[in-house]
């Protein structure tokens, strides 16, 4: 079967599903370096928006993917760093759109919420989730790490513009971080910056994946129920989620083809080639420990892989 280079999945996603993802910039170009990211440190720390691949040939490629029937819940633009960089973002929506009847969803960092272009293109999709972490942007510069001409407050004031404009769905979502962000005082400055926001829900998460950066750990259960009880949002990390898919046939390249965007532990690897009735499993996770261009972290007692 053939190697996909822009869509991807499906994937599990504790929010919508199955998610076929689709993947419109270039490996690790970002306007954020997030402490969080799952991705590892941003490579390429970029704003300026460009058409990094040809559009039709995204969705010649979605329309080849569709061929094989493959069950899904949504079409998630989320990229291998942030999509709204991504200068041809409206007209991909609007393919997209034609050729399914599932919702079209974008996951973005909101860190272009300030720009027109920008906010007009995403009106074309049925579900944007963006992210907001801070209050302030002393915390916003110390989560996120943006480029360096990115302001917070403009960010702020660009997404309560979109929220009023926005028909769709408005999915907010929070990153939780130990001894940073999950305190009293920082859950009710939040709730007051999100009250100047038509949000339709928010969801509340922690970093359950190894993140860029050692020091970065998961909150205590009892911060996510006090963040819960004040904010009033959904915990992600309570949701169920389905497993992992990949329309590659081999099943070491069909593991690349996910962690390169979406790492998995040793135990959603099993699972996933258990599904796919693979005998040497262990040889896999072997090789897989390795393999040179394989990150192999050890995370909450258990190993994650991500690619380098």
């Amino acid at each position: 079967m053939k190697n996909f280079k822009y869509v991807f999945g499906p994937v599990p996603s504790r929010r919508m599903g199955l998610s076929i993802g689709i993947s419109p910039i270039a490996e690790g170009h970002c306007n954020y370096s997030c402490i969080y990211c799952q991705l590892g440190r941003t490579r390429s720390m970029i704003n300026k928006r460009e058409e990094y691949f040809n559009c039709n040939e995204i969705i010649e490629e979605f329309k080849l993917y569709l061929k094989d029937n493959i069950d899904f819940d949504v079409v998630t633009i989320v990229g291998e760093g942030e999509p709204t960089l991504y200068s041809e973002l409206g007209i991909l929506i609007k393919e997209l759109k034609l050729l399914t009847d599932k919702p079209v969803a974008v996951i973005t960092n909101g860190a272009l919420m300030s720009d027109d272009s920008v906010r007009e293109d995403l009106k074309n999709a049925d579900i944007v989730l963006p992210s907001l972490d801070a209050c302030n942007d002393e915390m916003f510069r110390k989560i996120n790490r943006p480029y360096g001409s990115i302001k917070f407050d403009e960010i702020v004031e660009g997404l309560k513009i979109f929220s009023k404009e926005y028909s769709g769905q408005l999915w907010i979502e929070t990153m939780i971080i130990k001894d940073i962000n999950d305190n009293k005082e920082f859950f009710i400055n939040f709730k007051k910056l999100l009250s100047t926001i038509n949000y339709h829900r928010l969801y509340i998460n922690s970093p359950v994946r190894p993140p860029a950066e050692k020091f970065v750990e998961q909150p205590l259960k009892d911060s996510i129920r006090e963040a819960i009880s004040i904010l009033g949002g959904i915990s992600i990390d309570e949701l169920a989620s389905e497993g992992f898919y990949s329309e590659v046939e081999d099943d070491y390249e069909a593991i690349l083809s996910i962690i390169k965007r979406h790492p998995m532990n040793q135990f959603e690897i099993k699972s996933f080639l258990d599904k796919r009735g693979t005998v040497n499993i262990e040889e896999i996770l072997k090789e897989l420990s390795n393999d040179n261009n394989i990150e192999m972290i050890n995370y909450k007692d258990y190993y994650t892989y991500r690619l380098k």
